[in-house]
């Protein structure tokens, strides 16, 4: 058995599920937020069968694009207001981050 988890930006996370529960598969959703934008994102908690996981990734693929926006970077802590002149920057957003981790034990009651 594995777990995927995979980080979607919030735009993305609707459809994501859709896809997923239409497929047969239950996933748990955690709000979550990203480190460098700040923003939003959803994280999945998937448990499949070892042989299902390609057909799992193939799904997070086909509905979770990237994009380029344009941001503008918050401050970083600590540092002054003065000292930081924050210029809107071109940034890929979206898509998304999938990690695949071996269960050794799975239980439901």
């Amino acid at each position: 058995m594995k777990m995927v988890i995979a980080v979607v930006q919030d735009k993305d996370s609707a459809r994501l599920s859709q896809k997923l529960v239409q497929n047969g598969y239950r996933a748990t959703k955690l709000a979550s937020t990203g480190g460098f934008l700040r923003a939003g994102n959803t994280t999945f908690l998937i448990g499949t069968d070892d042989e299902r996981v390609p057909d799992v990734i193939q799904i997070i693929e086909q509905n979770c694009q990237s994009r380029n926006q344009m941001v503008t970077p918050v401050s970083p802590l600590g540092s002054g207001v003065d000292s930081f002149l924050s210029y809107p920057l071109e940034v890929q957003v979206g898509g998304a981050a999938v990690f695949v981790m071996d269960v050794e034990q799975f239980h439901s009651f």
